[in-house]
């Protein structure tokens, strides 16, 4: 089969590997979508929205092999490694995060792999499998709205982010940050992630960071000339190669993270369409149970077996 979508992305022969980051979703689907509740008035909202984004991509390319990904509770080495990482954020409100539990049931009853893992991040889950699926010369397709994901994209991976259908490649890396997707980690490392409160170099912007790596190429070749570096920018960076190098490490996804499942193992499965049946009733989303009461998998061509 040959799939082909507004991007120009094409596919030969076989669907993606489709891995879902669906922690990134889950706060952009709660901002997004409307106030909703169910009729017992459990708020609804950020799960119907991350289940439709993830049915968009069932629809659309019909993958046999994809996995949700969701970050564990709890600290990881990033933590350890800065005692401010995230620190910045919010706590989670409590209307949300009593819609990740409905989130993850749903998930499994569309027979999709769940992948939440004690002390590692869903980016370095990702990452490890996109690796994996690499060296295998797998097409990937990783789902995200996570800029820091860039860094993954290479001639075998791209990245969608199904909020507004824009799709990755190395060539749109470049295009949009004005650096190769190889020095993405780099990029981050110089500006910063104000997201998850990585600092960067005081004062060095998207422009300045792009023009130093055309030059030098990398941190490294950058802090080896960075006496050359002139004005207060350059006072900044000399000032902060302590600091640089940590922010690098923090932005550095990893890609041989030790996990308790292989890539070859990761399969949709069918669905549990009695369960199915229960939480979509319970969550009050009618139409997707309409669906599933005539025997239909929601978001796919295939029909539930009888």
């Amino acid at each position: 089969m040959t799939q082909t979508n507004s991007a120009n992305l094409t596919f030969n022969d076989e669907a993606p590997f489709i891995l879902v980051d669906g922690s990134s979703y889950l706060f952009r689907a709660f901002h997004a979508m409307p106030s909703l509740t169910n009729a017992e008035g459990h708020p609804t909202g950020a799960i119907y929205g991350v289940i439709n984004m993830i049915g968009k991509l069932l629809k659309q390319y019909q993958p046999e092999k994809i996995a949700v990904v969701f970050d564990a509770k709890g600290k990881n080495f990033r933590h350890e490694m800065f005692g401010e990482y995230k620190a910045n954020r919010p706590s989670m409100p409590d209307e949300l995060r009593v819609q990740i539990e409905p989130i993850h049931q749903i998930v499994k009853a569309l027979g999709l792999p769940l992948l939440v893992i004690d002390g590692i991040e869903a980016d370095d889950v990702m990452g490890t499998l996109a690796e994996q699926a690499t060296q295998a010369k797998m097409c990937t397709l990783l789902s995200t709205v996570d800029k820091d994901m860039a860094q993954l994209v290479n001639e075998h991976v791209s990245l969608i982010n199904t909020m507004n259908g824009q799709l990755m490649t190395p060539e749109s890396v470049l295009e949009k940050f004005h650096v190769k997707p190889e020095q993405i980690i780099d990029y981050l490392a110089l500006v910063g992630d104000s997201s998850d409160n990585i600092p960067g170099i005081p004062k060095c912007g998207s422009k300045t960071a792009a023009k130093w790596l055309a030059e030098y190429e990398t941190i490294d070749n950058l802090v080896e000339h960075a006496e050359q570096i002139k004005g207060k920018i350059g006072e900044n960076l000399r000032a902060n190669l302590e600091q640089l190098a940590l922010s690098k490490e923090l932005t550095t996804i990893r890609l041989n993270c030790e996990l308790p499942i292989k890539l070859a193992d990761i399969k949709r499965q069918e669905p549990d369409m009695e369960k199915l049946a229960e939480l979509l009733a319970t969550y009050g989303f009618k139409s997707w149970l309409t669906q599933v009461l005539k025997g239909e998998v929601p978001f796919s061509k295939k029909s539930a077996k009888p």
